[in-house]
């Protein structure tokens, strides 16, 4: 799994690349991103090799909890976010900072 961050210099939003690698591609049929950013709902990321990627534009100066979903049931963290933080129902939320 990774971030990759890319401020522009015309406005201020960041794209954010997300980047999750399942333990076993057979397996993964669909991998979704919710957040704060999203409120909630389900984006779905795009199978790419061996990963799935999605790219959000994010508004700047500002921190973003997520969560992975995988075949829309398992949800997983984000081992490369800048922190995690308790979300009151099952564990805790990743945080991007941009």
């Amino acid at each position: 799994m990774s971030l990759k961050k890319k401020y522009l210099k015309s406005k201020p939003v960041c794209k954010v690349s997300f980047e999750f690698v399942p333990e076993t591609l057979e397996t993964t049929q669909s991998v979704e991103i919710l957040g704060d950013f999203t409120n909630w709902e389900p984006v779905s990321m795009r199978k790419v090799k061996s990963a799935f990627t999605r790219t959000l534009d994010l508004e700047s100066g500002k921190d973003y909890q997520f969560r992975y979903r995988i075949n829309g049931e398992l949800w997983q963290n984000d081992e490369a976010a800048d922190e995690y933080v308790p979300n009151g129902i099952s564990g805790d939320n990743s945080v991007v900072t941009v």
